[in-house]
């Protein structure tokens, strides 16, 4: 249009220059406008689906956004073909077109038939499957496999082995289903080779490390769980060294960084801290600012347990803290805060702290909750709650509770009462948060003791009976020198007061023995007893209740006639005076108290706390036999801190015969059965009754002089002492899954205050050739060699053992639940001993506790 009108000027400008005529122009008229015409939308006209087998084509069509008569664009082809992928139900999918005719061709994944594990042998299945979330039946997506793979790795790592690896594998079968099979190769376990510590001045590498849960794997430490590598592990390592340096006055302590590289072979771990300690403070003024009238500041700011001057020791500040807040609970104030303000001052490296107590209510109890108690009832374990709805919170009362609870042995350790907010500012609720554990205990067992030799044991208890906290119990016991057989039942409450009833039904059939000089046993006398016992229990306080019973025992002492008989009656020169003397049918009628004092924090372990029982017990309410015997047993545990606990106990016991007293001075009115023994187990170091009184018979030759030890025969005591001093001794978390508990100790200990019997010096029989006659000569030697023989070879007795000069001895053992039942092994050395006395290196016993 430019150049026509430029055209246009220019012939114009001619014309006018011309002297022509004139002469009408014409302008052409404008092209009319393009029209651009969309071409026709097209729909879908029909929609088929194949290749389907498990799905309706309807199902899978809902899936998409395709419906027949909406537009056929790409974009809407590309959004259903991502709509059916992204369903993961499908493994191929195509979309023709026909004119408008939609082909939607579909391969389904497969379906799981199932899950197969390989190589596993340090992780067992039942460990793995947990992780694997895919499982048979399930539609078949590597997204899953995927998924689970990563788990099952992680699962590895947590076990320290980094360098495991899981290959995932699929079996075709028929009808589109497949095996998912997971080959792992476990690798070896990631062991922390070396822990390196930058940036420690004032204590050693060794001090830090001995801090830490990880430790470096050596040849010592095999058995040892804490050397494999554990990001959790490692995080708690860094907040112990900062506790430990924190208890020693470095305020300013933090890690720096804590990096743990993999070895490139991908077996071991090295891990590096770097650490700043900074400077070292002191306690500056520290005092107590009380907002709670019963509770005054300068009362409790005496009793601090942190001096200005002293070094600052952060676990001091907390363990004051759980004092204050547990001395506002016993007033009442059971929400009532304990802040720590800290003043430190950098120039003089002093840490001055207030502790502030906050202004609270005083609490009561508004409701007492129980949770977790499938099988038992409530009733069992709100009768153990030392507070009840509208008493006035008291947190040593909560603390006390929880020890009851814990006591009754149905719940699991890990008991909580929580303190929850009630309806109103001065209410609390208490939660006790339970967990319950077997209670039912089938025992069928069979195992070797050094007390006993082979042990058969079969018992059925039920300490939780019914949900009521009934015990039932009835067990049988075979050995080669017992047999047993016992049915009891306890009821704690009766008629749901705080009274116990219980009772036994019992026969024991007991083999005493005497060691011969070959360390051989020899069976004594046997003795059989049947009867049954009723016992009743009250409380008299918190911590003291007293214990009635009466028993009723009849009692068959007996020997073997074939050996220690002559001419039908008992031969004191084969049993001895004292085994004569014990033989014969005898019935015991007594009745016994005990008084009791226990704040023990769990009677079955304790670890802290102290029991105290007095008892005696009465026979002579009838029956043929009469004694008084009183005993006194006692013990107090103490937290050693990490773990380590100290357990002292100390008992002792005397019995005095009653009636009338025998004509013979050397026979005791206490009958052999009824007296005290001592010795394994009860005094480690030595062998089963091997201190205390006892008759040795010696073998003596022809000039009456003795040369070897024929027979040892314990004959117990009236009066006897024991001590013992234990510590147990923790270890890591795997020894502690294995129910492994090593202890030390040291035992102490004797028993006698007996009559002295009268011992026999035979010098054998000498019989004639020809009549038979028999007589007694006056020397070992004083048979007539040509018309004599000598039968029943000579013998001397002698009486040792009766003193109470302390027995001492130590050593240390371990206690083991393991699968064949508890074992216990003692090594013990005995210091002190006197003459007679017989000592043991070693006893063990599986299979059964003594």
């Amino acid at each position: 249009m430019a150049k026509a009108l430029l055209a246009g000027t220019i012939l114009g400008g001619i014309v006018l220059s011309s002297p022509v005529a004139a002469t009408t122009v014409v302008t052409p008229a404008p092209p009319p406008p393009v029209t651009s015409v969309p071409p026709p939308v097209q729909t879908i006209s029909n929609i088929v689906v194949e290749g389907n087998q498990r799905l309706e084509g309807e199902t899978i069509l809902s899936y998409t956004k395709l419906r027949i008569g909406s537009a056929y664009t790409r974009e809407n082809l590309d959004s259903a073909l991502r709509d059916l992928y992204e369903t993961e139900l499908f493994a191929d999918v195509q979309i023709r077109d026909n004119a408008g005719a939609l082909t939607v061709i579909v391969q389904e994944n497969p379906v799981v038939n199932r899950i197969v594990l390989e190589g596993n042998k340090r992780v067992k299945e039942d460990k793995i499957r947990p992780e694997i979330k895919m499982a048979a039946r399930q539609i078949y997506t590597r997204s899953k496999v995927r998924a689970d793979v990563a788990r099952i790795v992680e699962l590895y790592r947590r076990q320290g082995r980094f360098a495991a690896t899981v290959e995932p594998k699929m079996v075709k079968l028929d009808q589109n289903r497949v095996d998912i099979v997971f080959e792992i190769n476990e690798g070896p376990k990631s062991k922390v080779r070396q822990i390196n510590i930058i940036g420690n001045d004032k204590f050693s590498d060794g001090k830090l490390r001995s801090e830490m849960a990880t430790k470096q794997a050596r040849f010592t430490r095999i058995f040892s769980s804490g050397t494999s590598y554990d990001p959790d592990r490692m995080a708690y390592d860094q907040q112990k060294m900062r506790q430990f340096y924190l208890t020693q006055g470095y305020a300013d302590f933090r890690v720096v960084s804590a990096v743990a590289e993999l070895t490139p072979d991908k077996q071991d771990f090295i891990i590096t801290y770097v650490v700043e300690e900074g400077e070292r403070y002191k306690f500056g003024d520290v005092k107590v600012e009380s907002d709670i009238r019963e509770l005054p500041s300068d009362r409790l700011s005496a009793t601090l347990p942190m001096k200005k001057g002293e070094w600052y020791n952060a676990k001091k500040v907390e363990d004051t803290v759980d004092l204050l807040s547990e001395t506002a609970g016993l007033f009442g104030y059971a929400f009532a805060s304990v802040d720590p303000d800290f003043q430190r001052d950098k120039d003089s490296r002093t840490m001055g702290i207030a502790f502030r107590i906050a202004n609270a209510p005083r609490v009561y109890v508004e409701r007492v909750d129980i949770n977790g108690n499938t099988l038992t009832q409530d009733k069992v374990v709100r009768r153990e709650f030392r507070l009840a709805e509208g008493d006035a919170f008291n947190s040593f009362q909560v603390k006390r509770t929880k020890d009851r609870i814990r006591s009754l042995g149905f719940f699991q350790d890990k008991l909580e009462i929580e303190q929850k907010p009630g309806s109103a500012p001065d209410r609390i609720v208490l939660e006790a948060n339970v967990e319950e554990k077997s209670t039912g205990e089938l025992s069928l067992s069979a195992g070797y003791s050094s007390l006993e030799r082979i042990i058969f044991s079969a018992s059925v208890t039920q300490r939780n009976f019914r949900g009521k906290g009934q015990e039932l119990s009835t067990s049988v016991d075979y050995s080669k020198y017992s047999k047993s057989v016992n049915i009891g039942f306890t009821e704690p409450y009766l008629f749901d007061r705080n009274i116990a009833l219980g009772g036994d039904v019992y026969r024991r059939d007991q083999n005493s023995f005497r060691y011969l000089s070959n360390n051989d046993r020899s069976r004594t006398y046997q003795q059989v007893t049947t009867g049954f016992q009723l016992r009743a229990g009250v409380p008299l306080t918190e911590y003291t209740s007293l214990s009635l019973r009466y028993s009723l025992n009849f009692d068959d002492v007996s020997l073997d006639e074939s050996i220690y008989y002559t001419n039908g009656q008992c031969d004191a020169l084969l049993a001895g005076r004292y085994l004569c003397d014990a033989i014969g049918k005898r019935t015991t009628s007594s009745v016994g108290y005990s008084w009791i004092y226990d704040n023990r924090d769990n009677r079955l372990r304790p670890t802290r706390g102290h029991n105290l029982v007095f008892s005696q017990d009465f026979a002579g309410l009838g029956g043929s036999v009469k004694y008084l015997r009183s005993r006194v047993n006692g013990g107090k545990w103490f937290g050693l801190g990490s773990g380590f606990v100290l357990g002292l106990t100390a008992e002792t016991g005397y019995i005095m015969g009653l009636g009338k007293k025998s004509s013979d001075p050397t026979v005791d009115k206490v009958r052999l059965t009824d007296r005290f023994f001592l010795g394994e187990p009860q005094l480690r170091g030595f062998d089963i009754r091997g201190v205390g009184p006892r008759v040795i018979r010696y073998n003596v030759d022809q000039n009456g002089n003795r040369t070897s030890q024929l027979s040892d025969d314990a004959l117990g005591g009236r009066f006897y002492y024991l001590a013992h001093a234990e510590i147990e001794i923790p270890l890591g978390s795997g020894a502690r899954e294995l129910g492994l508990r090593p202890s030390i100790f040291m035992d102490v200990g004797a028993v006698g205050n007996l009559k002295r019997p009268k011992t026999i010096n035979f010098n054998g029989y000498c019989q004639d050739n020809t009549s038979g006659a028999r007589r007694e000569p006056a020397t070992p030697a004083g048979c007539n060699s040509a018309s004599e023989f000598l039968i029943l070879s000579p013998f001397q007795e002698g009486f040792v053992g009766d003193t109470l000069s302390p027995r001492l001895s130590v050593g240390f053992g371990v206690n083991w639940n393991s699968p064949f039942g508890p074992f216990r092994i003692d090594i013990a050395k005995a210091l002190l001993k006197k003459p007679g006395d017989d000592t043991k290196l070693i006893t063990f016993n599986i299979g059964t506790q003594f």
